[in-house]
């Protein structure tokens, strides 16, 4: 069962970057960043194809960035109103929020 779920890549390309989920069938679904300096990132756009619906693929992206951000000592701000929305499902991650 596992191994239907790929595991989350990070690519980081100096101020940008995105964490990115590939299929099977060369789908792709992506979470692209900017940072701010050394303490801040900006979730600007999350990106979700067909072959990924109902998989909680989104979530897991987002739950990565989270998860890496507090690691770091980072600040997200959630541009994306995917990623908005998830910060307002999960109050667990307010310490990563930049209120």
């Amino acid at each position: 069962m596992l191994d239907q779920l790929p595991e989350i890549e990070l690519e980081d390309r100096g101020s940008k970057g995105r964490y990115l989920l590939r299929g099977p069938d060369g789908a792709e679904a992506e979470m692209t960043f900017t940072k701010i300096g050394e303490h801040q990132i900006i979730i600007d756009h999350t990106e979700v194809p067909d072959a990924f619906r109902g998989q909680g693929a989104g979530l897991r992206l987002v739950t990565r960035a989270v998860e890496d951000a507090r690691a770091a000592g980072k600040k997200i701000i959630p541009l994306c109103p995917f990623a908005n929305a998830q910060f307002h499902r999960h109050p667990e991650w307010a310490d990563v929020l930049k209120q």
